[in-house]
């Protein structure tokens, strides 16, 4: 690990290479005894003004930061990133592994920037998603109509997969352009439409801008909690729309936070939780493995493939996994030690919130409810449905909910 005296320079490239860089960053490359990056990068560097040794990134990457670091302790060390270290770079790994202070950042401008630039978009009204190294169906829980939305993007292949997957979500109108090599002389934008997305693999250095339409007939779905039931493929075991926003309300997620969404059943609760902020996270524990997959599925379909599916049946089913911010139970309450189990593993502050709507649980619930108080409801919604040649109401069976919120220092 670079000493304090010998902070850790850490470079953001253009595509335009050194020509592009600030002085004080060339400054800090050509003083560089350990040149560190990803092969394009390091190719960017004239060799007359670097002579440092040039260490190519291993992968994974992440994991191999801390030996690297130390391996060369005490040399003046510069790490390459691109466009702006701290945007999606390596800058964030190494401010976790060193710490800020031990780093001298030279930023460039990022490749976010340069596309507003060119495109005459805002920065503050263009939501950014990234897919380099995660699934691109990241990308479905940005799409609302109007909306503007870069995508970063890993590969040539990109701009078609993302042109497919608009197509599948009902967002084929929309129109898609591809800015290539950013800021250097090698500049190109093409375009189109994701209905009619024809255009061959480009360079691999790219973004995907994407003016969000939605296709006529296509679901409209909307930014907050409570998205129409038939959003879901599900059996059955769904927590429908007006009591999941309900329940949502109660869990009141915030971003960074995680979840345990205890018998998932189609995912919902864990799927909307997630949608609510991209830092939010969630763990869904659903014990029948037909019904988990399906999970899989919507969770994919609505933007957060990052939702975690533990196939297993709580209590057992949550040993080893990390400490929640809040939990939901909508099934196998009356499992054993259920309810005192995931009491324990809430941090002061945590929110616990149950649903049920059999006798036997709403009485557990009632226990629960007299030593711990919280807020126990029941929530009853009813539908217009015809009777004869008029209307009236069909009432779904009533939900008894309990949420608590537990006080710091609790050991109840």
């Amino acid at each position: 690990m670079s000493s304090a005296s010998t902070p850790v320079s850490v470079v953001g490239l253009g595509a335009d290479g050194w020509p592009g860089l600030a002085p004080a960053a060339r400054a800090a490359l050509r003083a560089a005894e350990v040149l560190v990056g990803g092969p394009r990068q390091l190719d960017l560097l004239p060799a007359e003004d670097c002579a440092g040794e040039r260490i190519p990134w291993p992968s994974p990457l992440r994991p191999a930061v801390p030996a690297l670091m130390r391996e060369h302790a005490g040399r003046r060390i510069a790490v390459l990133a691109s466009g702006d270290p701290m945007f999606y770079g390596i800058g964030r790994a190494l401010a976790e592994e060193l710490g800020p202070a031990a780093l001298l950042v030279h930023p460039h401008p990022s490749s976010v920037s340069y596309a507003c630039a060119r495109l005459g978009w805002p920065v503050e009204d263009t939501e950014v998603v990234t897919v380099v190294g995660r699934p691109v169906a990241r990308l479905s829980a940005a799409l609302h109509h109007g909306r503007r939305v870069l995508v970063l993007a890993p590969g040539p292949g990109s701009p078609a997969e993302i042109a497919a997957l608009l197509r599948e979500r009902g967002f084929g109108p929309s129109r898609m352009r591809v800015l290539e090599q950013l800021g250097s002389d090698r500049e190109r934008t093409y375009d189109g439409t994701a209905d009619g997305w024809a255009h061959a693999p480009g360079d691999p250095l790219h973004v995907v801008a994407v003016e969000c339409r939605r296709a006529p007939g296509a679901p409209r779905l909307g930014a907050t909690p409570g998205l129409p039931d038939s959003a879901y493929e599900h059996d059955g075991q769904l927590t429908k729309r007006h009591v999941r926003a309900a329940t949502l309300c109660a869990l009141a997620p915030a971003p960074g936070e995680l979840l345990w969404d205890i018998g998932g059943g189609s995912g919902s609760i864990g799927i909307e939780w997630m949608r609510t902020h991209p830092s939010c996270s969630a763990v869904t524990v659903e014990r029948v493995g037909e019904r988990a997959a399906r999970i899989g599925r919507n969770a994919a379909a609505l933007g957060v493939p990052g939702l975690r599916v533990v196939v297993g049946a709580a209590p057992a089913a949550l040993a080893g996994l990390p400490a929640p911010d809040a939990v939901f139970v909508g099934g196998g309450l009356t499992a054993p030690g259920l309810l005192d189990a995931v009491w324990a593993a809430l941090p002061g502050g945590g929110r616990l919130v149950v649903n049920t709507v059999t006798l036997e649980s709403e009485a557990l619930l009632g226990q629960w409810h007299r030593r711990l108080g919280g807020d126990l409801v029941k929530l009853a919604v009813s539908h217009a449905v015809p009777v004869g040649g008029f209307t009236g109401w069909r009432q779904a069976m009533p939900v008894t909910q309990w949420s608590v919120t537990k006080e710091e220092g609790s050991e109840i």
